[in-house]
C-alpha cells in the first residue's frame, strides 16, 4: 500500500551566500537550469516508478533561492509533478523568493504555473542590518514584493532573524511591531545561531546572552499579531504552513534535487532518503518515533500519541514533569516553560 507523500524540491542556487547561511546552496551568476531541470525530472520520474501515482498534498520549493530559477523551468517541472502524481486540488505550493529576485511579471508567471504560497526571505527591516547579514537587497525591495504578493490571490509569508549582536528585547519589540503594521498572516521568526565555516562563524561576534535571548523570544509571543504555531513560526490561525505541519506530524514526503532530504514511506518501512539519489535506506520504527518526538514537540498541538510514539518515551518522566509536559486531546505538548528548555526536554523524554 502507498501512502500519500509531500514533496520538497531544492534549489541550491542563490545570487551570494549570507554571512550566516550554512544551507547546502552556492553562489552562481549563471545557473545551467536545463541540467538542473532535466536532473530533477529525473528525480521524478524515478519515484513515479518507485512509488506509484501517489497523492501529494503539498510541494516546497526550498533553497538556495527557488526565486531565480526561469518561470519556463518551474512550468515545466510543475507539469511533470502534475503527469507522474495526483496533486491534490488544494495542494498547497510553496516557493521561497528573495527580495529582488522576482518582479510583478514573473510573480504572476509563478502563480499561473501552480505557486499559491509565497515564502519571503526579508530577515531584516533595518538597511544597516541587512548589510550586516550579508543581504543584497534593501528594506525597500523588501516592501515592494511584499505590497505586489499580498495584492494576489496567494497566501504570503516571512521569514525575519533576531538575536543579533546588539539585539535585546526592546529591538525585538520594535520589529514585531513593524511586522505587525505590514500585516502578515504568517512569519517566521529564526534566532541567529552562528554556523562553522560561515563568515559569522570565523568571526568574534558579541552575542546576546540565553537568557537574553530568552527575553526575545517571549517579547515575540507577547508582540506579535500572530498565534505561535511552532517554536519559530506563528500564523493566523488556519494560515499555517501546511507542508511544514505535515513534516512535523511524521508524515512521508520525498526531498528532490542535490542537498534534499526526505522521510520516504513504503511497503511497511521508513527510508531515510538524499535528493539526487545519495541515500535510500531504512531506518527502524524506534529511529522515526524519536524523530516524530523531536518535531512533534517543537509546535504548540504537539505530537499524537500513537503506539510508536508510547513505545518510545519515558511515561514515567512524563508523568512526573507535567509543569514541562502535558497530555490532551490525545496528543503531548511542551508547556510554554517546557518550550524554554526544548533540547533537554527531548533528551529526557526518550527513552
Amino acid at each position: 500500500m502507498t501512502v500519500a507523500h509531500n514533496i520538497y524540491i531544492h534549489v541550491p542556487f542563490c545570487m551570494s551566500k549570507c554571512n550566516y547561511c550554512a544551507f547546502f546552496s552556492r553562489a552562481c551568476a549563471a545557473p545551467d537550469w536545463r541540467k538542473y531541470t532535466d536532473d530533477i525530472l529525473s528525480e521524478i520520474d524515478f519515484w513515479a516508478g518507485k512509488l506509484g501515482r501517489i497523492d501529494v498534498p503539498t510541494i516546497f520549493f526550498g533553497g538556495g533561492t527557488p526565486s531565480l530559477m526561469p518561470t519556463a523551468n518551474f512550468s515545466e517541472i510543475m507539469e511533470r509533478m502534475r503527469d507522474r502524481f495526483n496533486i491534490a486540488p488544494n495542494a498547497e505550493i510553496t516557493i521561497e523568493s528573495n527580495p529582488g529576485t522576482l518582479d510583478a511579471t514573473r510573480l504572476d508567471e509563478f502563480i499561473a504555473a501552480g505557486v499559491n504560497r509565497l515564502s519571503i526571505g526579508v530577515q531584516s527591516l533595518d538597511d544597516d542590518e541587512l548589510l550586516f547579514l550579508g543581504r543584497r537587497h534593501t528594506v525597500a525591495d523588501a516592501l515592494r514584493l511584499i505590497d505586489a504578493a499580498k495584492s494576489r490571490d496567494i497566501r504570503v509569508s516571512a521569514d525575519f532573524i533576531y538575536g543579533l549582536p546588539g539585539h535585546n528585547a526592546t529591538k525585538v519589540k520594535a520589529l514585531c511591531q513593524n511586522i505587525n503594521k505590514i500585516g502578515f498572516s504568517h512569519c517566521s521568526m529564526y534566532e541567529l545561531t552562528i554556523e562553522p565555516n560561515t563568515p559569522f562563524g570565523k568571526m568574534n561576534l558579541d552575542m546576546p546572552s540565553n537568557a537574553e535571548m530568552a527575553d526575545m523570544y517571549n517579547t515575540i509571543d507577547e508582540t506579535l499579531n500572530l498565534s505561535r504555531y511552532e517554536v519559530s513560526n506563528y500564523a493566523t490561525p488556519g494560515f499555517e504552513c501546511r507542508h511544514n505541519q505535515n513534516i512535523w506530524d511524521g508524515d512521508a514526503y520525498i526531498g528532490i534535487g542535490n542537498g534534499a532530504a526526505g522521510r520516504v514511506f513504503l511497503d511497511g518501512v521508513w527510508y531515510e532518503q538524499l535528493g539526487a539519489g545519495a541515500r535510500f535506506e531504512p531506518i527502524t520504527t524506534q529511529s522515526r518515533a524519536v524523530e516524530k518526538i523531536i518535531t512533534g514537540l517543537r509546535t504548540t498541538r504537539g505530537l499524537l500519541l500513537a503506539p510508536d510514539i508510547k513505545n518510545a518515551i519515558n511515561m514515567e518522566y512524563l508523568n512526573q514533569n507535567q509543569e514541562l509536559l502535558e497530555i490532551a486531546d490525545g496528543r503531548i505538548r511542551a508547556t510554554k516553560r517546557g518550550m524554554l528548555i526544548l533540547d533537554e526536554l527531548v533528551l529526557n523524554l526518550v527513552k
